[in-house]
């Protein structure tokens, strides 16, 4: 590939070359013609005087000079083709000798990854291994976190005195992200205590997916806990972008996409209209890629749902002006609601009291009261733990009123 480049290269300058030739001769050939025409115009207006002399011999000498230094320039350029063609053949040895130098380094660090691939699948590991969180979200294990550890196994075979350093980090992590999972089961205080956590590890573990999107589970943590604006406003903003970062590392983690896609919807609130569609338009995409990523993921379907249910409510207006600013309004159906949040019931029976009312609302706005009061009083079964269950129960009481009449 490379001798047929350097002769385009050759073939290409010589054609240029031959044709600045061509236009020097007919340039001569003309500047004769040109000369003669002159001199005749010059008889033929009965001498013209001096100064028409001086002038057609002024023009004539500024014309001598421009075919002088365009001549000059022929020159130069077929000394610089000759330089080339006497440089090809060391050109095409460099090259050579570059491709057997990157051959040999390429033969030299495969085996080490057949080997390290060997090794795995002798001790039976899978190549999906990852961390799980109290929902049962795993991460999975992907050639860019390979090839990490693979980095540092080399590190660790030209550090003898640090023969444990890979299996220290790795400790360290999964000690770090167990502690996360159990601060945010935990109180309001803990909580907040988990953010505060993950990040003096950023810097450390900045570059590990399961860290990253426990890091984007704390920032929505801290937006549900703060209660000034500003500050709900600035950890949604501050979770979208880890989001970016670890959806960027490893777009295949089902749960980097699923938290992205709520942080979009937290920061909603907060925008103006056109970034409130735009970030509704977000929620969804990744919401449904984590669904393809993890279809067996309730809360991704009860996102789902609840986002079909406000689409389904959606005034005339609202869907004309996201139709006018991205060319298609969200279009999602009351039925489409319904069957998510049942998804979430057939995967997780009793998963959430807010699943419960939102399946009491799709049967009220559908006119099947009986099967709404059900959900409702499966709802009231089941004890209020988080914020979000505080607001199911004032839900609940403003929507048996309505279905009792």
């Amino acid at each position: 590939m490379a001798q047929m480049d350097s002769r385009v290269l050759v073939l290409s300058v010589l054609a240029g070359a031959a044709g600045v030739s061509l236009v020097v001769a007919w340039y001569r050939s003309r500047r004769g013609r040109l000369w003669l025409s002159s001199g005749d115009e010059w008889r033929d207006a009965g001498g013209g005087g001096a100064g028409a002399a001086l002038a057609l011999q002024a023009r004539q000498a500024e014309v001598a000079d421009r075919l002088g230094a365009l001549i000059q320039c022929v020159s130069e350029l077929k000394d610089e083709v000759r330089a080339l063609k006497d440089a090809l053949p060391r050109l095409q040895e460099q090259v050579r000798t570059e491709l057997r130098g990157r051959g040999a380094e390429g033969a030299h660090r495969t085996p080490r990854r057949k080997r390290a691939e060997g090794t795995a699948r002798a001790e039976g590991h899978s190549s999906e291994e990852g961390a799980e969180s109290e929902g049962g979200y795993v991460t999975a294990h992907t050639d860019t976190e390979e090839e990490e550890e693979e980095q540092l196994g080399e590190v660790g075979g030209e550090n003898a005195a640090r023969p444990n350093s890979i299996t220290e980090e790795k400790d360290d992590l999964a000690v770090l992200l167990e502690r996360a999972d159990s601060l945010f089961k935990g109180s309001e205080s803990e909580k907040k205590e988990g953010l505060v956590v993950l990040l003096e590890k950023k810097e450390e573990f900045g570059l590990k997916t399961p860290f990253l999107w426990r890091l984007m589970r704390a920032y929505v943590d801290a937006h549900d806990l703060a209660t000034d604006v500003g500050d709900k406003k600035s950890h949604a903003a501050a979770g979208k972008m880890v989001g970016e970062e670890a959806i960027t590392l490893n777009p295949m983690c089902a749960e980097s996409h699923q938290w992205y896609a709520i942080l979009c919807g937290l920061l909603s609130e907060y925008e103006s209209v056109q970034n409130k569609i735009k970030n509704g338009y977000l929620f969804k995409d990744h919401l449904d890629k984590a669904i393809e990523l993890k279809p067996q993921d309730p809360l991704s379907y009860y996102l789902l749902g609840r986002w079909c249910y406000a689409v389904a409510q959606l005034s005339w207006i609202e869907r004309k002006v996201a139709a006018t600013l991205f060319g298609e309004p969200p279009s999602a159906s009351v039925h489409d609601a319904l069957k998510n949040f049942l998804k979430v019931e057939e995967i997780h029976p009793k998963y959430s009291k807010c699943n419960y009312v939102f399946l009491a609302k799709c049967y009220k706005d559908l006119g099947q009261k009986r099967q709404a009061l059900e959900m409702c009083n499966a709802a009231m079964s089941m004890c209020t733990v988080s914020k979000e269950d505080e607001e199911a129960q004032n839900e609940l009481s403003s929507l048996l009123p309505s279905l009792s009449a």
